[in-house]
């Protein structure tokens, strides 16, 4: 199995969920072995972050990563899709300290990656594989971790609220699989804690147009919901972002319960630090008669229908 990267620079701009100003990304091919390397534009230059489990700087709505000089927030999103679409290598161009929100999913990131194409390179592509047990549990919430060959996650959330209550969703990850179960599945707050940090100066980008939104009761969002278990669907689709943070892609099954940013932050830096006991770096070659993994080329926006 070969890396992959995108085929042709995209770019785009929208809303930051924090500043609730306008951002923009630019995302551009990468060599083999770079990863996902971000740079980041200010009015006096430009920084480079490749991220590590290390350079999560804060989990507090969103991720955030940083390199002790410049900061970038609300990333994963756009990991999920790097990874959920099997692009191993991609230059992300940031102006703005954030990523945009769009409508609160990774539609639309899968939309841009799409436009690009994803190609592979000469060299075959390198994973981190769990090669023993984990249980990472703090205050009843856990990830643990087995090894697999591939990707899985059973993922379960419970929550005291009447539209949402214990959901349960389990899925093998292929690019298939995260397009059609993933991507589209939106963040989601309660109105009291949205009124809360819009009066506190939090959040100001956020709104009913890139989250579901709560009250005690019931979902505010006129169009409702995209799936009738979209908050399991989102809170793996930010679990697959969060685990892309490791330097390659990351093998194994993974079972998950009520766990966000920070536990996923706190469990993959334990295993980053404890990579020698846990982690194993493969080379995976193209297996005999094996069926390859779907490269997509470029599509034009009219033939992809963009997110709702």
């Amino acid at each position: 199995m070969l890396q992959t990267t995108i085929q042709n620079t995209v770019r785009c701009k929208g809303i930051g969920l924090h500043s609730g100003k306008q951002v923009e990304i630019v995302l551009r091919p990468a060599v083999a072995d770079t990863g996902i390397l971000f740079s980041v534009h200010t009015g006096s230059g430009s920084s480079f972050i490749t991220p590590n489990p290390n350079l999560v700087v804060a989990t507090g709505l969103a991720t955030t990563i940083g390199n002790g000089q410049d900061s970038v927030s609300t990333v994963e999103h756009l990991f999920a899709a790097v990874r959920g679409m099997g692009v191993d290598n991609i230059h992300v161009e940031v102006r703005g300290n954030e990523l945009p929100i769009m409508d609160g999913s990774a539609g639309p990131f899968v939309y841009l990656l799409r436009q690009a194409g994803v190609r592979e390179l000469s060299k075959p592509r390198k994973v981190l594989a769990v090669t023993k047990s984990i249980n990472f549990e703090q205050d009843g919430k856990y990830v643990r971790a087995f090894p697999h060959d591939g990707f899985a996650v059973d993922y379960t959330i419970d929550f005291e609220h009447p539209q949402i209550g214990k959901q349960t969703l389990s899925l093998e990850i292929t690019p298939d699989v995260f397009m059609d179960e993933l991507a589209k599945a939106r963040t989601f707050g309660f109105l009291k804690e949205v009124e809360y940090l819009h009066a506190n100066g939090l959040a100001l980008g956020g709104s009913l147009d890139n989250a579901v939104v709560l009250d005690d009761y019931g979902i505010l969002n006129d169009g409702g919901l995209r799936f009738a278990d979209e908050f399991v669907r989102h809170k793996m689709l930010d679990f697959i972002g969060d685990m892309a943070v490791l330097e390659a892609p990351l093998q194994g099954r993974f079972e998950v319960y009520a766990s966000g940013h920070a536990l996923n932050n706190a469990f993959l830096r334990y295993v980053h630090e404890n990579a020698v006991d846990y982690l194993e770096e493969r080379v995976l070659e193209p297996a005999a008669g094996k069926v390859e993994e779907k490269v997509f080329t470029p599509v034009t926006p009219e033939a992809v229908p963009a997110p709702a």
